[in-house]
């Protein structure tokens, strides 16, 4: 039998983030007053749509680590507060298209915007959305920049048709998953790491590291979520535990109970995930097995081992308060599960 581990956001996990909160204040302040600028439009559906994501309670965390990368290697002026803005539009319109293609329901504990609005709309705000990321990275002006930008969009697309095709696909293998992870999630961490020290030339072992370390903290994170969702908590996570199963994603602790289980467990996880029958009493079953076979122990271990190389990857910088903050940010997306 696996170990029940506690699993879910606590105190701890995010007092972790004050380091980075209070690093990035006073430029997240004014990212925040470009998002709220660029999500206006005359088609009166579009801010109400946009804004009902965007002010849903989310860390953005993204933007966060494309200011505290420029901090680390001195980008100043307002490029990194646009490019940080650009990325939480990509993130928000990901969020948005995701939802259609999940049929999700409920988002950060509300009515997703599709139920609210229908799939068109939500389909149609996040291209509105992505159209103002892309309008934000050409103002800034920095070639470099918005080519890192534009291939992560490219990637998240294709990391998005890579899940797809994958859904209900029990012979799925780990590494098949890590490359879906690696895109559709990993990418744009990655990207909002690398493009600060990208707008002002940093040598290039200096926009590397950033690069993996947003590469590696983004797989970690999608991790955590994997296992969250059946080991954690509703209210914690502002969705329903037991998301991914209904909706037939083969994701990391699903992909070791399968290999790890019976000729009778691959049987259930067949008529689970393949031919629909995901009620709640299977998630009951589907979440037993898992814990049999200690799956959720297994894919923590797995984004540690990821979180450890995040941190790794920031070794070439010299001690400072940008460094330590960002190694902060890899304990909190870990310590998530404790």
């Amino acid at each position: 039998m696996g170990q029940v581990v506690q699993i879910g956001e606590t105190r701890d996990a995010n007092a972790r983030l004050k380091p980075i909160l209070d690093l990035v204040a006073e430029d997240m302040a004014g990212v925040n007053r470009i998002i709220l600028d660029k999500a206006i439009s005359d088609v009166e559906l579009i801010p109400r749509l946009a804004h009902h994501l965007i002010d849903s309670g989310g860390k953005r965390l993204r933007p966060m680590l494309t200011i505290a990368s420029a901090k680390l290697v001195g980008a100043k002026g307002d490029g990194p507060i646009r490019m940080a803005a650009a990325v939480e539009f990509m993130h928000t319109a990901t969020l948005l298209h995701d939802d259609v293609v999940d049929e999700s329901d409920i988002r950060r504990g509300k009515k997703t915007a599709r139920i609210l609005w229908g799939n068109q709309a939500s389909v149609l705000v996040g291209d509105f959305l992505l159209g103002q990321a892309f309008r934000m990275m050409v103002d800034v002006g920095s070639l470099p920049g918005l080519k890192i930008l534009s291939h992560a969009a490219a990637v998240i697309a294709e990391g998005e048709v890579m899940q797809l095709a994958a859904a209900k696909n029990m012979a799925t293998t780990e590494d098949a998953y890590l490359a879906i992870i690696n895109a559709k999630t990993a990418a744009l961490f990655s990207a909002a790491a690398e493009v600060s020290p990208a707008l002002i030339d940093r040598p290039a072992e200096e926009q590397a590291a950033l690069k993996s370390y947003g590469r590696n903290l983004g797989i970690a994170f999608q991790l955590i979520d994997d296992a969250l969702d059946y080991a954690g908590d509703s209210e914690r996570l502002g969705k329903s535990v037991g998301d991914d199963f209904r909706e037939g994603k083969i994701t990391l602790p699903v992909i070791l109970a399968f290999r790890r289980g019976s000729d009778a467990d691959r049987d259930f996880w067949r008529r689970a995930l393949v031919e629909g029958e995901s009620d709640d009493g299977n998630l009951a079953h589907a979440i037993s097995l898992i814990r049999r076979h200690g799956t959720i122990d297994a894919t923590l271990e797995r984004a540690r081992t990821y979180g450890a190389m995040a941190k790794d990857a920031l070794a070439i910088f010299p001690d400072s308060v940008p460094r330590r903050a960002l190694l902060d940010v890899v304990d909190f997306c870990v310590s998530r599960a404790h």
